[in-house]
């Protein structure tokens, strides 16, 4: 699939458009993630460096943000984050509690999944947190699978205890 063919898509709710990050989109990035963070945990040093610049941390590195837009509001996001040749973490997910369990966050995870096999990724990798049991839920219906204990990297956020990965490879 060519990359222009996947710029924006449309689901069942015709009212929601998943499109990718515009420069502007800066704040909405942060206030989706922000609310569901300090709903949860805490905000970690590391959100705060990709929160002060996206651009700089996420997508001048290879990386892409999507956000999801209905009636020009952005209700939710999802980023992709450039680890090295054919990989990429799957972060920085986060549905407004207002409009969740409507499928906008399948929308975006499956949008980052299209769009990982356009760059040429062969694995996603994800972190989260068991009580995030949903997310885990959505992340294993679309195919990830929990990382072996004895293969987990530490991670640089305190809140992750759950290490997920998708392989690409011989999938369309």
């Amino acid at each position: 699939m060519a990359a222009s063919s996947v710029r924006e898509t449309r689901g069942a709710d015709p009212e929601v458009m998943i499109r990718e990050f515009q420069p502007g989109d800066e704040a909405d990035f942060r206030r989706l993630n922000e609310e569901w963070i300090v709903r949860y945990f805490a905000m970690e040093p590391k959100d705060e460096h990709a929160f002060a610049d996206p651009q700089r941390t996420i997508l001048d590195r290879g990386g892409k943000i999507f956000l999801a837009v209905r009636h020009g509001q952005a209700v939710g996001c999802c980023a992709l984050l450039a680890m090295g040749p054919g990989e990429f973490e799957v972060a920085k997910m986060a549905v407004t509690e207002s409009s969740q369990r409507g499928g906008i966050g399948r929308r975006l995870l499956e949008r980052a999944i299209t769009e990982a096999r356009v760059l040429g990724a062969t694995r996603l990798s994800l972190e989260t947190n068991r009580i995030l049991a949903p997310a885990i839920r959505l992340y294993e219906s679309l195919g990830f699978r929990h990382i072996l204990a004895e293969r987990i990297v530490p991670s640089p956020y305190a809140r992750s205890n759950v290490s997920m990965e998708l392989h690409l490879e011989g999938r369309s």
